[in-house]
């Protein structure tokens, strides 16, 4: 059986609107986003446009897809917040902009169910001036570091 856990819905909300969701369920309980890649079309491999939104698969895979976020420079991601890994230097401390969220998410399973709490703190990554905006514009709990002029 294969775990998908999705972006909970007040998070999302907060920072619409979106143009592509690069990671979307193949049966969605909700649309994040205008447009959607989800696993059968390879998002990695595809052109990205627009403002996009991006809740990677965690693990292995995560820093591809924020290798690309950062090349497409125009969205926001939502990841662990494992400062400590070479992926968060490469690729987090190095977009415009972070919100470190206060306390730990529920993500929700594929049915849209709020799931228990997340085993990792979460954070929510900028690149490009409006998605620096969005996240300091959110009202989402927690703390928003600026990391670019």
């Amino acid at each position: 059986m294969k775990d998908e856990w999705l972006t909970p819905p007040d998070i999302f909300r907060r920072l619409r609107p979106f143009d592509l969701d690069v990671c979307e369920p193949v049966s969605p309980p909700w649309h994040i986003a205008a447009r959607g890649y989800n696993i059968n079309d390879d998002g990695l491999a595809k052109e990205w446009s627009g403002f996009v939104w991006c809740n990677p698969p965690y693990g292995r895979e995560t820093p591809k897809w924020l290798a690309k976020m950062k090349q497409h420079n125009n969205g926001i991601a939502l990841i662990f917040a494992r400062t400590d890994t070479k992926m968060f230097h490469d690729f987090c401390f190095t977009a415009d902009a972070i919100l470190f969220i206060k306390g730990r998410l529920k993500f929700c399973d594929i049915r849209g169910d709020p799931q228990g709490t997340a085993g990792a703190p979460s954070c929510l990554i900028a690149w490009g001036g409006e998605a620096v905006n969005r996240l300091k514009n959110s009202g989402i709990k927690g703390k928003f570091i600026k990391l670019k002029e």
